[in-house]
């Protein structure tokens, strides 16, 4: 059987493939120059994309424009620009080094046991995000119910209950036969429709009864935060863009591409140097075309939700959730424009869960082979976890929506809980690129210098996360 032919493991490789977080001089490879040659080794952002254009902007984002209007628009640049360096730089220590995010987390003390502190709150953060991705379970699982109702009215007990259960079944079917692949590339094509679709709504509804102008969006530019909407601000801050989940599941994509394989283990040499430089910059490219599409996605959905919903009155609540979203083009478009809603936010949603199941997966395994669980360089045994870790997500985040049954609180309290974990995640990165990045494959003074700014933010916003928690401020 040829190579092309072999199954396919969790990772999208095949099973004859090199480990790809085992670094070998025999998979090195010069890095392409140039955009054309280095489209066809983009790919990490794409997933990243397609786990981010989901439940942030679609929801979180939205509500955020419904609440505050336009006032908070600078919030939403603000949120998907600053993060991008961390990310960045994560990654650059991934590519040098082969390993991945939790691996790099572990090695800052104090330990409980054999796990980092850093890790520990990951581990806080992750039972958080049962709730999120409940919640995008949940939100795939209402808009299913309103299109095709089963075992009693739309959106019924029944038939959200038998919705869920087909969507947490049928995302362990898709991933786990194999064909997960198939699957990230349908989603991601998805919801680059979608967010095309969206944005060109958003930029119509001034011909529209919900029109805005010049004056909104420079009010909205203000740097201002009205008052009650601090909360959804922190929430949107930490889940839209590169949150502290995406920022650490792109590192083993970014592996798991061949970037850090095709590097090779660093023996000091220039022409190492070279690669690494070469393939940092592909990845820089992978990232900023991510970049694109979330942030204009983003931007499009706090548009529609600050112009069409705010004015009504209109904030999505519990599981009204998507009937109070479908507003945002049944209200411009008319009634015909709900059912392609519905199918978009099928898309969108959906897109997040089957990218998350494959991510979050791969992390629990990094965490549990630090636990000494498992052999982590043990490609059969790491596997052989993910798998179970991909039949085991979607069951726990749909149980978890049935329930709660809220799907905008169980995702902002995702969110919330992401930002809190961002400064720890800022900490780990400058550790790492501290005492372990090779010095001569570091950003210049400009990207250093946004690093910086990035690092700032964060940590700002981090520590106002936490005081507001404890009802501090």
């Amino acid at each position: 059987m040829s190579a092309s032919a072999q199954p396919l493991a969790p990772g999208g490789t095949t099973a004859q493939e090199e480990d790809p977080y085992t670094l070998s001089p025999d998979a090195v490879m010069e890095a392409p120059a140039g955009w054309r040659d280095s489209l066809k080794h983009l790919g990490p952002g794409l997933i990243l994309s397609a786990s981010i254009v989901g439940s942030g902007e679609l929801i979180a984002t939205t509500t955020l424009g419904a609440t505050a209007g336009f006032a908070l628009l600078w919030m939403v640049i603000f949120s998907t620009f600053v993060k991008v360096a961390v990310q960045v730089e994560l990654a650059r220590w991934t590519i040098s080094t082969g390993q991945p995010a939790l691996t790099g987390y572990n090695k800052l003390g104090p330990r409980i046991g054999r796990v980092g502190w850093i890790n520990v709150l990951w581990a806080l953060m992750a039972l958080s995000k049962l709730l999120q991705m409940g919640g995008v379970i949940g939100g795939v699982a209402i808009a299913l119910s309103i299109l095709m109702p089963l075992g009693g009215p739309p959106m019924s007990g029944t038939s959200v209950t038998i919705w869920t259960t087909i969507v947490a079944l049928g995302s362990i079917a898709l991933l786990y036969s194999n064909s997960y692949n198939l699957i990230e590339k349908g989603a991601t094509a998805m919801v680059v429709v979608f967010s095309i679709v969206t944005i060109a709504i958003a930029l119509g509804l001034p011909f529209t009864p919900y029109a805005y102008g010049m004056d909104d969006i420079a009010a909205g530019l203000a740097f201002t935060i009205p008052a009650g909407a601090i909360g959804a601000a922190i929430a949107m801050f930490g889940i839209t863009g590169v949150g502290a989940d995406e920022l650490t599941f792109y590192t083993y994509w970014c592996v798991e591409k061949g970037y850090a394989r095709h590097v090779g283990p660093n023996d000091g040499s220039e022409a190492w140097k070279r690669r690494a430089k070469g393939w940092i910059r592909v990845m820089y490219k992978d990232a900023f075309v991510s970049w694109c599409i979330y942030t204009f996605g983003t931007l499009a959905f706090f548009l529609m939700g600050a112009a069409v919903l705010n004015p009504q009155g209109v904030v999505p609540q519990g599981n009204e959730m998507i009937t109070s979203l479908s507003r945002m083009y049944t209200d411009t478009l008319g009634e015909w424009a709900g059912v392609l809603f519905l199918i978009g936010a099928i898309a969108v949603l959906g897109s997040t869960l089957w990218a998350a199941v494959p991510s979050w997966s791969r992390m629990y395994v990094n965490l549990a082979a630090e636990m000494g669980m498992l052999e982590w360089k043990n490609r059969e045994q790491r596997l052989r976890w993910i798998r179970g870790f991909t039949i085991g997500l979607p069951i726990v985040w749909g149980l978890a929506y049935l329930f709660i049954r809220s799907p905008v609180l169980m995702i902002q309290i995702g969110g919330a809980a992401t930002g809190v974990f961002l400064l720890a995640a800022v900490i780990a990165v400058w550790h790492l690129r501290n005492t372990e990045t090779d010095p001569a494959i570091r950003g210049g003074s400009v990207f250093n210098t946004l690093l910086v700014v990035s690092s700032v933010a964060i940590v700002l916003l981090g520590i106002y996360t936490g005081l507001s928690v404890f009802k501090l401020v």
